[in-house]
């Protein structure tokens, strides 16, 4: 049995903090609770918006074996040259051709352990421009090696339906489909009947006291005067938020999976 630890959105220094408090914790469990790979979605890791080098490195010295993304990826630009040159970040799959980095990654665990296949597609409901997702997963399941009969995919989008599309439609050819993106953990859980583990939102990494990670005085301020102003990450205790699943690495269909939500002290 290989299980899989999937962490939401990290949003910002806390969110990395927590991040790091709760993989010590975890590597404190009983050998046979700990998870065989970490993924977690860092396009909100560094400032509560985009993702640079420095914050990867530091989810990645943290214990995090492969770091997903989303709409926000380019907000820094330093981190263009790390998507072309490391394996262990990658970016939606749909994006436009030529886009930077890859959108799909192979992780080979030290030993022999089960070599894990992960996908990043972005939603296009409520999103901006992105070629089809469907047909983006499809083609990125067809460029896996042979071997990687475990799969995560992380769809990151808004709209639910899309996301929930997107687990019906893999059901049988991922171990794993995953939503990110709203901050904002979902209850629906499931195994689905071909043996795909489901989670429509992971939720996120990110500040308990706050309007998805951000202060709440500088939301509300923006909602009531319609005025632009800065989006600063919140502080207090931070959430971390996920799903860990069990997966057969033989036949790649999941077993369980259940939701992480645990509180972290800062």
């Amino acid at each position: 049995m290989l299980r899989i630890l999937f962490l939401g959105d990290v949003v910002g220094r806390p969110g990395r903090r927590a991040v790091a408090a709760f993989l010590q914790e975890v590597s404190r469990w009983p050998l046979e609770r700990r998870p065989g790979i970490v993924i977690a979605n860092a396009e909100n890791a560094s400032g509560g918006r985009g993702l640079d080098p420095r914050g990867a490195d530091e989810l990645r010295d943290a214990g995090v074996d492969v770091l997903t993304s989303g709409n926000h990826i380019w907000q820094k630009r330093e981190i263009i040259p790390y998507l072309e040159e490391s394996g262990r970040l990658i970016r939606p799959a749909n994006f436009a051709p030529g886009t930077p980095g890859r959108g799909w990654t192979v992780w080979r665990p030290p030993g022999d352990g089960a070599t894990v296949g992960i996908v990043n597609v972005i939603g296009r409901v409520f999103m901006g421009p992105a070629d089809c997702p469907f047909r983006a997963v499809d083609d990125a399941l067809a460029a896996l090696p042979p071997a990687c009969k475990v799969v995560v995919v992380d769809m990151h989008g808004e709209a639910t339906s899309e996301k929930v599309a997107m687990g019906r439609y893999l059901d049988g050819r991922a171990s794993l489909v995953i939503g990110t993106h709203t901050h904002v953990q979902t209850a629906d859980d499931t195994v689905l009947p071909g043996g795909t583990a489901y989670l429509t939102d992971a939720g996120m990494c990110g500040p308990a006291e706050s309007v998805l990670g951000v202060r709440v005085d500088r939301v509300i301020e923006r909602f009531l005067s319609q005025m632009p102003n800065r989006f600063d990450v919140a502080g207090g205790p931070v959430w971390v938020q996920g799903a860990i699943v069990d997966v057969d690495p033989d036949s790649g269909r999941a077993s369980a999976i259940e939701r992480v939500h645990e509180l972290i002290e800062p």
